[in-house]
């Protein structure tokens, strides 16, 4: 089974349904938090009902699972044909809560709506834009992701911003126990238990979890058994200065988008991404995003989570992730189940998700290192991270700007460094091929 001609290392092999749920299962586990917190965030921001609150949770699964399909089997022009998870972007989140404060929630569907057909539009003509993301740009946006997920993966391992306990012995102890599982098991391993490291040590960490008390299940017993998601739950309000500021974000996601497909080829199949692979997973991007406002919910996009686990593993195979995405949305028609996976303590998810988020940052750093690193992409590299990444550490840095370019900017430092990044390669000089008096120049 783990031999490199297995087919769960071919991208169109046919596994069997023993190889492809724990499999899938767990590129679901690995995002599942990760999926339904931006719009707990939001929701809590605009101050939603609880019954509200409950339903929306229920179509983000139900949609982050249509949107997987439709990267893995594509839709027409729509989707990479590639092993992608798709879920809710955190991207947004900086944006849409002074949109949702300033506004109200029916604004933030209107300007998603607006700005997906936006990232649509910008999908659909990658094949000309492409030659302004090169490996360097995008290897830069990729590692750039990567650093901003690492204080997540931190907070997951402490217990999860905000909490009672957070930074408590029990949650690191907990992180630490899931960590050394995952790390043991894809080092010292082979076979099943190798390629589902992560699977295993969330469970071993959940198990861990529950006589310690921090899994309480009392809440199921109020959660419906089967339920279907129900669109245009709410209006949409459009208003410029929020499309404005959204549909620069949504660029700034196909961007990011275009980093993981890019990673994706490259770690996982040991190639470039095709024109038609990132062009038609930047409009499935949008796509998603443009059913998920019809859900009511939050934008979709491409998870940097499971390209890392894609990274660590090198199972490529679409057809398992493709089974993935049909258990997220069993998650959604059968709430129990999904409530289940929800239970899960942030510190076991933290555990898994350090090695996850830093091996997203490693493939970064291989993409970048891909090109020549001369004086010219060493700059760009240099700068794009340093002023990008570096804004991100400083909260409030743009407090004296005007309102639309903070909210186009947002907290992440990702829109600057992707902006920077791309300025930076299209007027620094192209170098030269080395000669033996170029060498000698610093």
């Amino acid at each position: 089974m783990t031999s490199k001609n297995s087919v769960i290392y071919q991208l169109d092999g046919k596994p069997s349904i023993k190889q492809a749920i724990p499999l899938g299962l767990q590129h679901i586990l690995a995002m599942f938090v990760g999926n339904v917190t931006p719009l707990i965030i939001i929701a809590n921001v605009v101050n939603m009902s609880l019954a509200d609150k409950t339903a929306l949770i229920q179509c983000t699964m139900f949609v982050s699972g249509i949107a997987t399909l439709m990267q893995c089997y594509n839709f027409g022009p729509f989707g990479a044909r590639l092993p992608i998870v798709m879920g809710t972007s955190f991207g947004f989140v900086p944006v849409l809560t002074v949109i949702g404060t300033k506004y109200g929630y029916e604004a933030i569907l209107g300007s998603c709506l607006i700005g997906a057909i936006v990232e649509i539009l910008f999908g659909k003509s990658m094949s000309s834009l492409r030659k302004y993301f090169t490996p360097v740009v995008t290897g830069t946006v990729v590692l750039a992701m990567g650093i901003s997920l690492l204080p997540t993966g931190i907070k997951y391992f402490a217990g999860g911003a905000g909490a009672d306990d957070f930074g408590s012995l029990s949650n690191l102890a907990l992180g630490t126990i899931v960590l050394l599982t995952v790390l043991f098991l894809n080092q010292y391993t082979k076979g099943i238990t190798k390629l589902s490291s992560i699977l295993i040590g969330l469970i071993v960490g959940y198990i861990v979890a529950i006589p310690m008390g921090k899994v309480d299940f009392t809440s199921l017993s109020t959660v419906n058994i089967m339920s279907i998601p129900t669109p245009f739950k709410f209006g949409f309000e459009f208003h410029l200065d929020a499309i404005i500021a959204v549909a620069a974000t949504f660029i700034v996601s196909g961007v990011e988008t275009v980093g993981d497909i890019t990673a994706i080829a490259h770690s996982g199949i040991g190639r470039d991404a095709t024109d038609k692979e990132i062009s038609g997973g930047v409009m499935a991007d949008g796509l998603g995003s443009l059913v998920s406002s019809i859900f009511g919910v939050l934008p979709n996009t491409s998870f940097g989570q499971n390209v890392g686990i894609i990274a660590m593993t090198k199972v490529i195979n679409r057809n398992i992730v493709g089974v993935g995405a049909c258990i997220l949305i069993l998650a959604a028609i059968f709430p129990k189940f999904g409530a289940i996976i929800s239970l899960m303590p942030s510190s076991v998810l933290g555990g898994a998700s350090i090695s996850m988020f830093a091996m997203i940052a490693v493939s970064g750093i291989k993409l970048i290192a891909s090109e020549p690193l001369n004086e010219r992409n060493s700059t760009i590299v240099a700068l794009a991270i340093g002023i990008g990444v570096g804004v991100s550490f400083v909260p409030g840095v743009f407090a004296s700007l005007p309102e639309s370019i903070q909210l186009i900017f947002g907290d992440s430092g990702l829109v600057l460094v992707a902006l920077i990044a791309v300025i930076l390669n299209i007027i620094l000089p192209k170098e030269k091929e080395n000669t033996d008096l170029e060498v000698g120049i610093v």
